[in-house]
Protein backbone atom coordinates (compact mmCIF):
# COMPACT_ATOMS: atom_id res chain seq x y z
CA UNK A 1 0.00 0.00 0.00
CA UNK A 2 1.45 3.34 -1.08
CA UNK A 3 1.84 5.90 1.69
CA UNK A 4 1.86 9.66 1.18
CA UNK A 5 5.57 9.78 2.00
CA UNK A 6 6.29 7.13 -0.64
CA UNK A 7 4.03 8.95 -3.14
CA UNK A 8 6.02 12.16 -2.62
CA UNK A 9 9.31 10.31 -3.18
CA UNK A 10 7.97 8.65 -6.34
CA UNK A 11 6.43 11.79 -7.85
CA UNK A 12 9.62 13.79 -7.26
CA UNK A 13 11.33 11.39 -9.68
CA UNK A 14 8.83 12.07 -12.46
CA UNK A 15 7.32 15.55 -12.09
CA UNK A 16 9.27 18.80 -11.91
CA UNK A 17 6.78 21.41 -13.15
CA UNK A 18 5.41 23.49 -10.28
CA UNK A 19 1.85 23.68 -11.63
CA UNK A 20 1.69 19.87 -11.93
CA UNK A 21 2.97 19.46 -8.37
CA UNK A 22 0.35 21.94 -7.12
CA UNK A 23 -2.38 20.13 -9.02
CA UNK A 24 -1.21 16.81 -7.57
CA UNK A 25 -1.38 18.25 -4.06
CA UNK A 26 -4.86 19.70 -4.66
CA UNK A 27 -6.13 16.35 -5.92
CA UNK A 28 -4.47 14.61 -2.98
CA UNK A 29 -6.29 16.84 -0.51
CA UNK A 30 -9.60 16.37 -2.30
CA UNK A 31 -9.12 12.60 -2.36
CA UNK A 32 -8.35 12.52 1.38
CA UNK A 33 -11.68 14.26 2.04
CA UNK A 34 -13.49 11.85 -0.28
CA UNK A 35 -11.91 8.94 1.60
CA UNK A 36 -13.21 10.29 4.91
CA UNK A 37 -16.67 10.59 3.37
CA UNK A 38 -16.57 6.93 2.32
CA UNK A 39 -14.98 5.70 5.55
CA UNK A 40 -11.70 4.82 3.84
CA UNK A 41 -8.06 5.76 4.51
CA UNK A 42 -7.44 9.47 3.80
CA UNK A 43 -3.68 8.89 3.59
CA UNK A 44 -4.00 6.08 1.05
CA UNK A 45 -6.55 7.87 -1.13
CA UNK A 46 -4.48 11.05 -0.82
CA UNK A 47 -1.38 9.18 -2.00
CA UNK A 48 -3.26 7.82 -5.03
CA UNK A 49 -4.48 11.34 -5.79
CA UNK A 50 -0.96 12.70 -5.46
CA UNK A 51 0.37 10.20 -8.02
CA UNK A 52 -2.50 10.46 -10.51
CA UNK A 53 -0.57 12.45 -13.15
CA UNK A 54 2.73 10.58 -12.77
CA UNK A 55 3.16 10.13 -16.52
CA UNK A 56 1.78 13.50 -17.66
CA UNK A 57 5.01 15.53 -17.76
CA UNK A 58 6.95 12.86 -19.65
CA UNK A 59 4.11 11.60 -21.87
CA UNK A 60 1.47 14.36 -22.20
CA UNK A 61 0.15 12.93 -25.46
CA UNK A 62 -0.02 9.40 -23.99
CA UNK A 63 -1.35 10.28 -20.54
CA UNK A 64 -2.41 7.24 -18.46
CA UNK A 65 -0.69 4.90 -20.93
CA UNK A 66 2.58 4.73 -18.94
CA UNK A 67 1.30 4.49 -15.36
CA UNK A 68 2.11 0.79 -15.00
CA UNK A 69 5.68 1.03 -16.28
CA UNK A 70 6.40 4.01 -14.02
CA UNK A 71 4.79 2.65 -10.85
CA UNK A 72 5.51 -1.10 -10.90
CA UNK A 73 9.23 -0.61 -10.10
CA UNK A 74 8.11 1.03 -6.83
CA UNK A 75 5.93 -1.92 -5.88
CA UNK A 76 2.58 -0.37 -6.77
CA UNK A 77 -0.25 -2.90 -6.79
CA UNK A 78 -2.58 -3.61 -9.71
CA UNK A 79 -5.35 -1.90 -7.73
CA UNK A 80 -3.29 1.27 -7.32
CA UNK A 81 -2.25 1.33 -10.97
CA UNK A 82 -5.81 0.72 -12.16
CA UNK A 83 -7.16 3.50 -9.90
CA UNK A 84 -4.72 5.98 -11.40
CA UNK A 85 -5.35 4.84 -14.97
CA UNK A 86 -9.12 5.10 -14.50
CA UNK A 87 -9.07 8.86 -13.98
CA UNK A 88 -8.51 9.18 -17.73
CA UNK A 89 -11.61 7.16 -18.61
CA UNK A 90 -13.23 8.24 -21.85
CA UNK A 91 -10.56 10.88 -22.42
CA UNK A 92 -7.27 9.03 -22.83
CA UNK A 93 -8.07 5.44 -21.85
CA UNK A 94 -10.92 2.98 -21.47
CA UNK A 95 -10.31 1.87 -17.86
CA UNK A 96 -13.76 2.52 -16.43
CA UNK A 97 -13.89 3.71 -12.80
CA UNK A 98 -15.58 1.04 -10.67
CA UNK A 99 -14.66 1.50 -7.01
CA UNK A 100 -15.42 4.61 -4.96
CA UNK A 101 -11.69 5.35 -5.02
CA UNK A 102 -11.64 5.28 -8.83
CA UNK A 103 -14.89 7.20 -9.25
CA UNK A 104 -13.70 9.85 -6.79
CA UNK A 105 -10.39 10.36 -8.58
CA UNK A 106 -12.18 10.59 -11.94
CA UNK A 107 -14.48 13.28 -10.51
CA UNK A 108 -12.15 15.44 -8.42
CA UNK A 109 -9.30 15.67 -10.94
CA UNK A 110 -11.13 18.23 -13.08
CA UNK A 111 -13.09 19.75 -10.20
CA UNK A 112 -9.99 20.81 -8.25
CA UNK A 113 -9.02 23.02 -11.20
CA UNK A 114 -12.26 24.98 -10.95
CA UNK A 115 -11.91 25.25 -7.18
CA UNK A 116 -8.31 26.50 -7.47
CA UNK A 117 -9.24 29.05 -10.13
CA UNK A 118 -12.19 30.29 -8.04
CA UNK A 119 -9.98 30.55 -4.95
CA UNK A 120 -7.31 32.53 -6.77
CA UNK A 121 -9.88 35.16 -7.77
CA UNK A 122 -11.01 35.82 -4.19
CA UNK A 123 -9.29 38.11 -1.68
CA UNK A 124 -9.83 35.45 1.00
CA UNK A 125 -8.72 32.58 -1.24
CA UNK A 126 -10.02 29.17 -0.26
CA UNK A 127 -10.26 29.99 3.45
CA UNK A 128 -13.99 30.71 3.40
CA UNK A 129 -14.90 29.41 -0.06
CA UNK A 130 -18.39 27.94 -0.32
CA UNK A 131 -19.83 25.38 -2.73
CA UNK A 132 -22.27 28.09 -3.87
CA UNK A 133 -19.39 30.28 -5.13
CA UNK A 134 -17.79 27.37 -6.97
CA UNK A 135 -21.14 26.30 -8.43
CA UNK A 136 -21.62 29.79 -9.82
CA UNK A 137 -18.23 29.61 -11.57
CA UNK A 138 -18.95 26.01 -12.64
CA UNK A 139 -21.92 27.26 -14.66
CA UNK A 140 -19.74 29.81 -16.47
CA UNK A 141 -18.22 27.72 -19.27
CA UNK A 142 -15.66 30.42 -20.08
CA UNK A 143 -14.26 30.30 -16.52
CA UNK A 144 -11.50 27.67 -16.13
CA UNK A 145 -12.57 26.54 -19.60
CA UNK A 146 -10.07 23.66 -19.74
CA UNK A 147 -11.78 21.91 -16.82
CA UNK A 148 -14.23 19.41 -18.33
CA UNK A 149 -17.57 19.95 -16.63
CA UNK A 150 -19.11 16.91 -18.34
CA UNK A 151 -16.49 14.65 -16.73
CA UNK A 152 -17.29 16.18 -13.33
CA UNK A 153 -21.03 15.68 -13.83
CA UNK A 154 -20.47 12.11 -15.02
CA UNK A 155 -18.29 11.42 -11.97
CA UNK A 156 -20.89 12.80 -9.56
CA UNK A 157 -23.48 10.59 -11.23
CA UNK A 158 -21.20 7.54 -10.88
CA UNK A 159 -20.76 8.34 -7.19
CA UNK A 160 -24.48 8.99 -6.67
CA UNK A 161 -23.61 12.36 -5.14
CA UNK A 162 -24.76 15.91 -5.74
CA UNK A 163 -22.20 18.26 -7.29
CA UNK A 164 -22.41 20.66 -4.34
CA UNK A 165 -21.62 17.80 -1.92
CA UNK A 166 -18.51 16.82 -3.89
CA UNK A 167 -17.46 20.47 -4.14
CA UNK A 168 -17.79 20.86 -0.35
CA UNK A 169 -15.61 17.80 0.25
CA UNK A 170 -12.98 18.97 -2.24
CA UNK A 171 -12.85 22.43 -0.67
CA UNK A 172 -12.42 20.88 2.77
CA UNK A 173 -9.63 18.61 1.54
CA UNK A 174 -7.83 21.36 -0.33
CA UNK A 175 -8.04 23.72 2.67
CA UNK A 176 -5.61 21.38 4.46
CA UNK A 177 -3.01 22.60 1.96
CA UNK A 178 -4.01 26.28 1.79
CA UNK A 179 -0.45 27.57 2.27
CA UNK A 180 1.27 25.04 -0.01
CA UNK A 181 -1.25 25.77 -2.77
CA UNK A 182 -0.93 29.56 -2.24
CA UNK A 183 -4.68 29.82 -1.75
CA UNK A 184 -4.71 31.82 1.47
CA UNK A 185 -6.05 35.33 1.97
CA UNK A 186 -4.25 37.96 -0.09
CA UNK A 187 -2.21 40.43 1.90
CA UNK A 188 -2.67 44.15 1.46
Amino acid sequence: MITMQKAKEILAQHITQEHLLSHSLAVSGAMAAMAEHFGESPEYWGAIGYLHDIDFEQYPQEHCQHVRELLEPYGATDEEIRAIESHGYGLVCQVQPESNLEKSLFTVDELTGIIMATSLMRPTGITDLTPKSVNKKFKDKAFAAKCDRQVIRQGCEMLGMELSEVIALCIKGMQAYTQELHLGAKEG
